[in-house]
């Protein structure tokens, strides 16, 4: 099993610090320097820089804040000639006939590039905004039912399904997909485990210290024997990696500054309020607090401040970097998805830096190794704030 690496397209903007000026409605036109947005020629940057420096893929987000996933993510396919698309979206928002209809479609116009994010939703207001009422543990059952119907009208010819949520008779795409995409699935509640059992091909955990992410594989794995299956295992992290550890957290400390006691305080409120289980233990790693973010050597909760969603970096030199992710990979951790502010500039510092250090301690495929071989960085780097 080796290294996989994919990085995030920032589709709701991309800038030079942490504090979301769109989660909360009061951020709303307020001090917009070093703001990005996330037009198609900036995320085709992004893109082809994922490509350039050797990521498998890219995440992008969905949401009530960001740009719609697979639209965008069609576009950037005509930017580039490998990178893949983890596309995230929400079931319960479209048919699953349809959804499978939109996958198939999408592999025969990109060649076969297409992966999928599942996300249930943890935030009823969110929810709601889309028109869906149904409560936490519900959002599951749904789901539950919505990968059942797209797996069998992903197999070619008619297929029948009754269940509480979704009746189909006859579901079928005329055009199966080739290849069928691998499904990523997250939710740490009692009820995603089962789940991610049935459906997922790869369970994706926020960052957490590897004590709490070892207890999360041991979990899923454990659920997925008894269904019959193997689940493969993916993390979802930001960085902050330098050539030297004091830069490192320099530039970590650097992005508090524009963090003051209100912003914060009405971040954790709103976060607060989320029914996400993972979100919950996200919160749980700082407390609200400033003090001691540093909650397992080089795993930072500073981004969990004011973000919802994957709250931890990796900070620290290359190497140090290169050892948090060697040690997660020792548990059974295989997709590394990663971000980091600003998007650009991060996605160089660390596949210019902890690139290489992954590929000479041989975790990455001998491939991905050849493409990031000497090679130099097509565009200016940053050196940031």
């Amino acid at each position: 099993m080796t290294v996989r690496l994919h990085w995030f397209l920032p589709t709701g903007g991309d800038g030079r610090t942490l504090v979301d000026r769109h989660a909360y409605g009061s951020n709303i036109g307020r001090d917009t320097r070093g703001l990005r947005t996330p037009d198609i020629e900036y995320l085709a940057q992004i893109a082809k820089a994922a490509e350039q420096l050797g990521f498998e893929a890219v995440l992008t987000p969905t949401g009530t804040w960001c740009e719609d996933a697979w639209l965008t993510t069609v576009a950037l396919a005509q930017h580039t000639e490998r990178l893949k698309f983890l596309v995230a979206f929400r079931p319960g928002l479209l048919s699953p006939t349809l959804a499978a209809q939109m996958a198939a479609t999408y592999q025969r116009l990109t060649h076969g590039r297409l992966l999928l994010n599942v996300v249930t939703g943890g935030d009823s207001s969110e929810q709601r905004r889309f028109g869906d009422h149904l409560d936490h543990d519900r959002r599951y059952e749904r789901t539950d039912e919505f990968l059942s119907v797209v797996r069998g009208v992903w197999r070619g010819e008619p297929y029948d399904f009754q269940g509480a949520h979704y009746e189909v008779e006859g579901g079928l795409t005329s055009l199966p997909p080739d290849p069928v995409p691998e499904v990523f699935f997250g939710g740490s509640s009692q009820a995603a485990g089962p789940v991610a059992a049935r459906h997922a091909d790869v369970y994706l955990t926020w960052g957490e210290p590897p004590a709490q992410v070892k207890a999360k594989i041991d979990w899923i794995r454990s659920l997925a024997e008894r269904e019959g299956r193997t689940v493969r295992f993916g993390i979802r992290l930001h960085t902050i990696s330098r050539d030297s550890s004091a830069d490192a957290w320099s530039t970590a400390n650097r992005l508090l500054d524009d963090l003051d006691a209100d912003t914060i305080a009405a971040a954790q409120a709103a976060l607060g309020r989320s029914e996400s289980v993972g979100q919950r233990r996200m919160l749980e790693l700082h407390g609200g607090s400033r003090d001691q973010l540093e909650i397992y050597p080089n795993l930072w909760a500073g981004v969990g401040l004011v973000r919802g969603g994957a709250g931890t970096a990796l900070v620290g030199s290359h190497a140090e970097v290169a050892d948090r992710i060697e040690e997660y990979h020792a548990l059974g951790v295989e997709h590394f998805v990663l971000s980091g502010y600003p998007h650009l500039e991060e996605a160089y510092w660390f596949g210019e830096g902890v690139i290489p250090e992954l590929a000479a301690r041989g975790l990455l495929s001998a491939d991905t190794a050849s493409r990031t071989a000497g090679r130099g960085a097509p565009l200016l780097v940053a050196r940031g704030r």
